[in-house]
This record gives structure tokens, sequence and C-alpha cells, in this order.
């Protein structure tokens, strides 16, 4: 999401005179796009501040003015104390206000002082973006933003708002515009991505399996995929899609946090492990060849040694390509922070550990398995050696093979001959038979 933020504020200082710097020193304007998520984020924040503050400062040296802005969650949930701690600063603004950011330039600009503007604004950002850009052959398209489940261990609802579905029409002419710059593959973005509820051209509510449908449909549109899903809100419609809809991607990011049902409640994730076991049995059933990731919080408060191994049999059950797996960090201003039997920290560190080793071994496994498959894969980058280019596979592993460089930012079917712990070898298949994707997943 804050890649896709980023490109976004971008588009809409463009008309300004403004063009993405390669690098810090000798830009005219820094904007720190920030997360809120992970622990310290506030500091690491603050850090990077400091380094810019001697930027600025020797900018001003030389006769120059240097302006820095502050982006994102960190910025929506600590405005005051930024501009307080960092009053170098110079617009400070939150993730639902970036369409404001040109007029936000202008008052720091001519008028001087701090621009403060972290408010949920009536009007969807969205409608007041310019088209996105095309940027090679693959990019994200926000179709949803907010959270309204509030999970006790997550800023997210705080910091980015209530849930917003952006009309059906308006996501499809955006992928009409994309697919006409060059775009191949587009994956949906939303923090709750799958409760994607916008108004269809029909007049009636489509969900985002009905969206996928339609996507489907844009010319030059090949692969489609969706981040991040909340397993509450998987439904029957976006299981059929996986199922019934080749262009969506075999491989989908469905975080269950936990494997233990009393943590899970604790979470207020407002579903069970086997809630979920059972939603896997169903998109597996729709699709033989779905593979899956995932994330897990060790050491949530109160985590015993039954409810952790409650987790690694989740795991075992269920089999993942890969996953993300984090230490739980207090988030200020969320009920888990507050809660008692904060977990010690070395017992976070072992069962992180536990969690590592058997995640990876499963991930090996996955990519062992793919050793001899044929893929459809996107080639949208150069490799690191000449002659060499790079793409994902449909379950977005990192594929590299030696191809000639008019290949680049095309689909082209491939053969993997190695497996790497990041990635695959792979030659070109001179067969031209059916892909291996829709027998089965790599196993």
């Amino acid at each position: 999401m804050n890649v896709y933020d980023s490109a976004r504020m971008a588009d809409v200082l463009a008309p300004l005179g403004y063009a993405e710097a390669a690098a810090a020193d000798g830009a005219d304007m820094v904007i720190v796009n920030t997360c809120h998520i992970r622990e310290h984020a506030a500091e690491k924040v603050f850090s990077e501040l400091g380094r810019l503050r001697l930027l600025k400062q020797a900018k001003a040296e030389r006769g120059g003015h240097l302006i820095i802005a502050v982006a994102g969650c960190v910025a929506q949930a600590e405005g005051e104390e930024i501009l307080a701690r960092a009053p170098f600063v110079d617009i400070v603004l939150g993730p639902q206000t970036y369409h404001r950011l040109p007029e936000m330039v202008a008052k720091a600009s001519r008028a001087g002082g701090h621009v403060l503007d972290t408010d949920f604004p009536a009007e969807p950002k969205f409608d007041h973006l310019p088209a996105p850009t095309a940027q090679g052959p693959s990019t994200f398209l926000s179709v949803q933003e907010g959270c309204d489940k509030f999970c006790t261990f997550c800023v997210v609802p705080y910091t980015r708002g209530a849930e917003y579905s952006r009309p059906a029409a308006a996501i499809l002419d955006e992928a009409r515009g994309l697919a006409a710059g060059g775009v191949r593959e587009i994956t949906l973005l939303g923090q709750n991505v799958n409760g994607y509820h916008g108004d269809g051209p029909d007049g009636g509510a489509w969900g985002l399996g009905r969206l996928v449908r339609a996507l489907a449909d844009v010319p030059g549109i090949e692969r489609i995929r969706y981040t991040t899903s909340h397993p509450r809100d998987l439904d029957d419609e976006l299981v059929a899609a996986h199922g019934e809809v080749a262009k969506l991607m075999p491989f989908l990011h469905l975080p269950v946090q936990s494997g233990s049902d009393r943590i899970l409640a604790v979470m207020n994730r407002q579903h069970t492990a086997e809630h979920y076991r059972r939603l896997v049995e169903r998109l597996r059933t729709a699709r033989a060849d779905l593979a899956l990731s995932s994330d897990f919080i060790v050491g949530f408060p109160g985590e015993t040694d039954a409810d952790f191994e409650a987790t690694l049999r989740l795991i075992r059950d269920i089999g993942f390509a890969q996953a993300y797996s984090f230490k739980y960090s207090p988030r200020p201003g969320t009920p888990a922070a507050a809660m008692a039997e904060q977990v010690p920290e070395a017992l976070k560190e072992e069962r992180l550990a536990a969690i590592h080793e058997l995640i990876g071994a499963q991930a090996k496994a996955f990519n062992g398995g793919c050793v001899g498959r044929r893929f459809d894969v996107l080639l949208d980058r150069p490799g690191r050696h000449a002659g060499q280019l790079l793409g994902r596979s449909p379950y977005m592993q990192s594929v590299y093979a030696s191809l000639p460089e008019t290949m680049l930012n095309t689909v082209q079917r491939l053969r993997v001959v190695e497996a790497h712990a990041n990635s695959l070898a792979a030659v070109l298949d001179t067969d031209m038979g059916e892909t291996d994707i829709g027998e089965r997943a790599c196993a």
C-alpha cells in the first residue's frame, strides 16, 4: 500500500514540476512515507529525519531550500509529536490527504511554517487523483482502503480509517488505462481487500469476486492478484472465481496470525482455526493448484506453549509456500498493548525461530517441487547478470533465465531447471503444450 501511495504522491506533484530523484542529496523535496505496523516505527522516522535535517541545513547554506514532508500512518498517528520533536519538518500529512499535497506544498513554500493535515476528509481521495501512469508491465491498483475489523494488535483502523470501496466503474476505467499503457498484471490492493463492496455499474453492490471477473475481461490484462485478505470476508463468490477465472493467479496471501482459538479470540480475529482450515479446503477444491502464504504473530499476550503448538500444528496441516512471521510488538493505543501476561522477549525469539524453521522447510520443499514444471512468467526487469531477465512465477517466486532483451515486459513460457532458497532458475520452454498450472501446486 505504501508503494502505491508513494507513486500516487509522485503523480499529484508532477503538475508542479516535480519528478522523482534518485537520492535525497540534491532533491528539492523529500517525503518520508511511513508505516506504523512494526515496532519502533516512530523512532526510525525520527532517525531518518535527523539525517534529513543535516541535508536541509547544508542546502540552506548554499542559498537553497529543501522541503521535508512526513506522510503515511506514523504521520497520521503522531503528527503533532513529529512537529514538536522535528520543527524543521515542513509538512505532515496522513494517508487520506495526499491528494491535497500540491496545496500543502504551495502553503509551505509561500507562507513558511508548518502544514499539518491528518484529517479524514469527507470526500474520497481517489476522486481527486490524476489517472496513474503505467510504470512497467506490473502495477498496483487500489480498490479498497481502511478496516473495520479492529484486531486488538493492529493500528490500521485508527490510521487508515473506516472501510471504503471504490466504485467498480472507476476501477475498470483505471485498469483499461493501465492496460493501454502496457500493464499486463495488476495487484488489487486494500487493507481488507476481499471485504470490497463497491457500487457496480448495474446499480448493485459488487464483491471482489464479481470485480475480478470484470477485470479479467479488460483487454491486455493477463494476470490478476489481490492482497491483503481477511479470512472472515472470503465469500463463496470469490472462492468460485479462484476456480473459474484463469487470469486470477493461483497464489493467495491469507493471514491467519495464530492457530489457537483462544489467542484468535483475544486478537478479535473473528474466526477460528477450524474456520481457516475449512476455507483453505474450499479454495483448494475450487482450484487444485492453489498455493498459500500467511502471516503469523508469535508471543501475543498470554500465548502459552499449548497455544503456540496449535499454531505449529496448523502450519503442518495446511502447508505454505511462504509466510511472514513476526514477534508481537505493542502498538501504542491498541487494546493488546495494555494486556497483562506480556510474553518475555527470549521466549518470543525462541518461538519465532521455530516458526521460521518450519516455514523455511515448507518453502524449500515447495520451490523444489517446481523443478521440471512449466510456468508462464511475466519478465519485468533485467537480472543481475548480462543477458539475464527476471520475473515472477504465478506463485510469486522470482524466476531468472538467460533470454534476449526483446522479451522484457512480456509473458513467456519457461521451464524450471533449478530451485534455490529465494528464486528459481528456468529456460525458455520450446514445447508449445499446455502450461502445468491448473494441475497441482508445486510439492
